[in-house]
């Protein structure tokens, strides 16, 4: 009796063809990935896809806009000139432009805009609680901050009362540190607290500032 042939048997163009048939369905999923991986991280199959994402010629670039060379300069909406600026500015605590504490360059700004404006002015400038360091000589201030490059505020604090800002440090505040006026820089005088001398000098008129 003549042997029937094999199913799993084949030659030819047959046994190439199946040869090439995975038997996992998953197995040729990760084949087909793993080609195209290889194909991506090649630099040259890298540039091709790169390239295929570009406009292939100047027209697909027509309607996009050049961006500007020169930048524009800024526009005052609302210019304010004052004839008299009286404020007074109640610090209690540092906050920063980079390493410049914020009042201390606001006091700067408004004294520079007196000054362009040819304007009477009187400023006051009343440090409290956080920020009555600002106002204390290098020894104390080194003691009590628990540095050793004394009082990093002393020649903007010694600009300002040039430009004929007046500078106070609530007594409160110097209570509860045992500072004394000796202790303080050049031409700070100091008040009962700052509560009270905020509410004096806006009953005068000023314009209070927090900061």
């Amino acid at each position: 009796m003549k042997a029937l042939p094999s199913p799993f048997r084949r030659s030819g163009r047959a046994a190439g063809l199946f040869s090439t048939i995975p038997r996992d369905p998953s197995a040729a999923r990760t084949s087909r990935s793993k080609n195209i991986i290889s194909v991506l991280i090649r630099p040259e199959s890298r540039i091709r896809v790169l390239t295929n994402l570009l406009p292939a010629s100047n027209e697909a670039n027509e309607g996009i806009l050049p961006m500007e060379d020169s930048k524009q300069s800024l526009h005052i909406d609302i210019p304010v000139k004052l004839t008299d600026v009286k404020a007074v500015f109640s610090i209690g605590g540092l906050t920063f432009e980079g390493d410049l504490p914020a009042s201390l360059f606001h006091l700067t700004l408004i004294t520079d805009d007196v000054s362009d404006w040819k304007a009477a002015s009187d400023i006051v400038a009343v440090f409290h609680t956080n920020a009555g360091h600002v106002l204390i000589s290098d020894a104390i201030y080194n003691g009590d901050r628990n540095i050793f490059t004394g009082n990093p505020y002393k020649d903007l604090v010694a600009a300002l009362v040039k430009r004929g800002v007046r500078v106070e440090l609530c007594g409160a505040t110097a209570k509860a540190h045992n500072w004394v006026n000796g202790d303080l820089l050049p031409d700070v005088k100091v008040n009962t607290d700052a509560m009270a001398r905020t509410i004096e000098l806006v009953q005068l008129g000023f314009v209070k500032i927090s900061e």
